[in-house]
């Protein structure tokens, strides 16, 4: 008995093992072993002892209670009516759970006929320790399961790994010929799907084929077969599995010579995109496993080639197909934000071919003085005292700076001495009636008297006063006292409070639609509560370049009530917006792009 456990396999392992405990446990009467798969369905019975005889229906309520609560169970039964109790001894029943990695595999029950309970303590413990014997058979059996999916796996990831590095070309030959080489098939054939109708693509070991001879329309018969009935055709069928129509696989078949056939739907994408076909000798028939194995790599090997199928079509192909997609998606079910977005966009698209608005061109806007009064030095002299600079308030005739007056006064005071000699002298010439003397002295005297009225003028214009009432734009002489300044030069500029205008830049390709006399409206950030109204007076027929476009200069008067606001100053930057008409809605917002447009198609066009 023991050798037959040790060369056991499958069920006759649990069998003999179960026997083996029998004879192992004093006083066993019947044995069951009841196992099964965590998440597979509930567990049956398996194996029982002894074969003929036993009453297993006994053991089937200790059974149930240990598979609910695992654990060791003993409970007495009652007496069986046609065997009296011998010896004093009556029925008990004992059970034990198979337990692995904490999950219950199912659960072995006895029937013992014992004294009393102390008497099964021995057969608990027997049974505790063969339960181990158990736990050894359900690893094993793990293990050569996983070792079986990890082989699929490695298979498959394999065939994957040669599709992927082909060119789309041949990805559909190498997959087909390495699936034949590793089914042991005398031919793999895969075909696509278009319509109702399957066109057989690649041929294993056959980089070109005549689709139009027999045995390829034979082949494709035979794909279409199995995509109609949406699952695997087995030709010969095995015994007890579907009932499906294999006619065109019985054609194929005798065709070749009565082979086995092996055909399976490819399902890609949420439809039916093709069939492959294995075809090997009737002497090895496909099973159950190489099925599953082969239903597993076409799952996973048919999206990549479905992918290199697309990719590889022309672009035009392409473009149908995304069109015929989104026509589907937008006019077929589902999809209720697709249809909801594009409802919306027409809605959007319909308001703005419709909808008028102002056209109104924005540019940069700056506020110029339109009067600049230049103070400049009447003299050359030195920089006595400066009373303003840029940006303050100045009244008519108020003092700006003055200028050193001490060489002036020096002038002065030499003049006046020389017109008192020539005074003197001139009275001397008169009186000894020297008259040629007398009139050189009387020149002299008047260039004197020139010379003295314009150091008077000077002296008088060493203090530079404002010429109007206004704000000083530019002049600091505070860091130039006592510095030289040259008669002409530039000292102080000064602006009128309530004389502006407006400078806008538009862009070149919008000059063409402003005119002389249109209006429009300014927002400084100094006021953005006001909007001043300006009238365009002057376009600059002049562009000047800012940030990689060219701008022209457009000269706009000040309207309303911006010509009274004494807030305003010179250099303010806003945003003016010119008036030019009324139009479209989607014309205006369209406007900038249809003429770069037409002009990117007119430098285009010979």
């Amino acid at each position: 008995m023991w050798e037959r456990f040790r060369d056991a396999q499958g069920d006759d392992y649990l069998h003999y093992w179960l026997a083996l405990q029998s004879g192992l446990i004093e006083g066993a009467v019947q044995g069951l072993l009841v196992m099964g798969t965590p998440g597979a369905g509930p567990p049956v019975p398996v194996a029982r002892w002894p074969e003929s005889g036993a009453d297993p229906v006994r053991l089937a309520e200790i059974c149930e209670r240990v598979l609910e609560e695992p654990g060791g169970l003993l409970c007495t039964l009652p007496a069986r009516p046609s065997e009296p109790s011998s010896g004093g001894s009556q029925p008990f029943a004992i059970a034990y759970p198979v337990l692995v990695g904490g999950e219950s595999h199912g659960v072995v029950a006895f029937e013992v006929a014992a004294i009393s309970e102390e008497n099964l303590a021995p057969a608990m413990n027997q049974l505790q320790w063969g339960v181990s014997w158990l736990e050894l058979f359900v690893r094993r059996r793990n293990a050569q399961d996983n070792d079986s999916v990890l082989s699929e796996m490695r298979s498959s990831f394999d065939l994957l790994a040669a599709v992927v590095d082909e060119e789309p070309s041949s990805a559909w030959m190498r997959f087909v010929t390495e699936l034949a080489t590793r089914m042991q098939c005398d031919r793999a054939s895969l075909g696509t799907l278009k319509g109702h109708q399957v066109t057989v693509r690649a041929i294993s070991h056959s980089a070109q084929f005549d689709r139009n001879t027999n045995l390829v329309r034979l082949i494709g018969r035979a794909m279409e077969e199995s995509v109609l009935q949406r699952d695997e055709v087995i030709f010969p069928p095995p015994e007890g599995g579907k009932i499906l129509v294999t006619k065109d696989h019985d054609e194929l078949s005798r065709e070749q010579g009565g082979e086995a056939i092996l055909t399976i739907p490819v399902y890609s994408g949420g439809r039916y995109t093709g069939a492959l076909t294995l075809e090997r000798p009737a002497s090895v028939p496909f099973g159950e496993t190489e099925v599953g194995i082969c239903r597993g790599i076409v799952a996973l090997v048919s999206p990549i080639l479905e992918l290199k199928r697309q990719n590889d079509r022309p672009l035009a192909f392409k473009a149908a197909e995304s069109l015929r997609e989104q026509a589907v998606r937008l006019f077929g079910p589902r999809y209720p934000g697709r249809k909801l977005a594009i409802l919306l966009a027409f809605g959007v698209a319909y308001f703005l071919a419709t909808a008028t608005a102002d056209y109104r061109i924005t540019a940069t806007a700056v506020l110029e003085p339109l009067i600049r009064r230049s103070v400049v030095s009447p003299f050359n002299g030195y920089v006595k005292e400066a009373f303003v600079r840029p940006g303050d308030i100045v009244r008519k005739a108020a003092p700006l700076c003055t200028l050193d007056d001490r060489d002036l006064h020096l002038e002065r005071a030499k003049w006046q001495n020389q017109k008192t000699q020539y005074e003197r002298q001139q009275q001397e010439a008169a009186a000894t009636n020297d008259r040629a003397k007398a009139k050189i002295i009387a020149s002299q005297f008047e260039q004197a008297v020139a010379q003295l009225d314009m150091v008077d003028r000077q002296l008088k214009r060493t203090s530079l006063v404002a010429p109007f009432d206004g704000i000083v734009v530019s002049g600091d002489l505070s860091q130039r006292i006592d510095g030289a300044v040259e008669q002409g030069e530039v000292l102080f500029e000064v602006a009128p409070l309530n004389a502006y205008r407006v400078i806008l830049q538009v862009v070149e390709y919008k000059i063409g639609d402003v005119h002389p006399g249109q209006t429009g409206e300014l927002v400084l950030p100094a006021r953005t509560d006001l909007k001043y109204r300006f009238t365009v007076e002057k376009i600059t027929p002049i562009a000047s370049q800012k940030d990689g476009q060219n701008y022209f200069r457009v000269e706009a008067k000040l309207e309303g009530s911006g010509v009274a606001d004494q807030t305003l100053r010179p250099g303010m930057e806003g945003a003016g917006k010119i008036q030019v008409g009324r139009g479209k809605l989607l014309a205006i917002r369209t406007r900038e792009l249809v003429d770069w447009v037409r002009l990117k198609v007119w430098a285009w066009l010979p």
